[in-house]
């Protein structure tokens, strides 16, 4: 008899991963736990913009180069301009949707956005490891800034 195949867990999580930092790598290798496979979509530059109110350091192809080259992560996909890509989110089909520790979600309310686009995922925020202020990319930015430009 033929043991039917066990279906593989696939964490979806979403971000910009603008100067890719060590809590970065904490939250993807903590998202990629929860499952068999990573899959990443990075906000492409025009979400960048609208959202954090700057202009990207790299390109979306860049930040999304640099992530396929990292052991955790399984495919990754430059989202559409604006909000969460619901057709992107759809096509790779996720079983868990992981948030990060900062990012300004509420999971219930993205578990029932999810579900009325015919999506059916868990969603997990994911905690922080260490001290939250000890890796934000704004923080980074600020740091070179005062010791680079003074």
């Amino acid at each position: 008899m033929i043991k039917p195949e066990k279906k593989k867990v696939r964490v979806l999580v979403g971000g910009v991963f603008d100067l890719l930092h060590v809590g970065h790598i904490h939250f993807l290798k903590q998202a990629r736990e929860l499952g068999d496979e990573l899959v990443v979509i990075v906000a492409n530059d025009e979400t960048v913009r609208k959202n954090k109110r700057r202009e990207p350091i790299n390109s979306a192809e860049d930040r999304a180069e640099v992530l396929r080259a990292l052991k955790y992560v399984d495919g990754v996909y430059i989202g559409a301009p604006g909000g969460i890509d619901f057709k992107l989110v759809k096509k790779i089909d996720p079983d868990v949707v992981a948030v990060g520790p900062d990012q300004a979600f509420n999971c219930e309310r993205l578990k029932e956005d999810l579900k009325e686009h015919g999506i059916e995922a868990e969603v997990i925020r994911i905690p922080y490891l260490y001290k939250e202020d000890r890796a934000k990319t704004s923080k980074i930015i600020r740091r070179i800034v005062e010791i680079y430009c003074e």
